[in-house]
């Protein structure tokens, strides 16, 4: 689902106008851009939990060469979904 088809659904079953679910999506996503800067964890109960990780560096190998290629640490966004979203996928 891309952003346009989510404000859109918003918009169809909340009935508001979908410049309006827009600006909102915008603001939510733009909280949670700042709070992943942050290093903060995101809790939305029945939802789920986004939360930054620091992968460790590692030794990878390119598959053509066979070469070691060293990869360095790298922080990532990782998401934890609720119990009712796991026990219904």
């Amino acid at each position: 689902m891309t952003k346009a088809e989510l404000i859109s659904e918003v918009a169809r079953k909340t009935g508001l106008p979908r410049k309006d679910v827009g600006l909102v999506i915008n603001a939510v996503l733009e909280a949670l851009k700042e709070a992943f800067f942050r290093k903060e964890r995101v809790e939305l109960r029945g939802f789920g939990v986004f939360m930054t990780k620091t992968r460790k560096p590692r030794v990878g190998r390119n598959p053509r060469t066979k070469e070691e290629v060293r990869i360095p640490s790298r922080t990532v966004v990782v998401f934890k979904p609720s119990k009712v979203i796991k026990e219904n996928l």
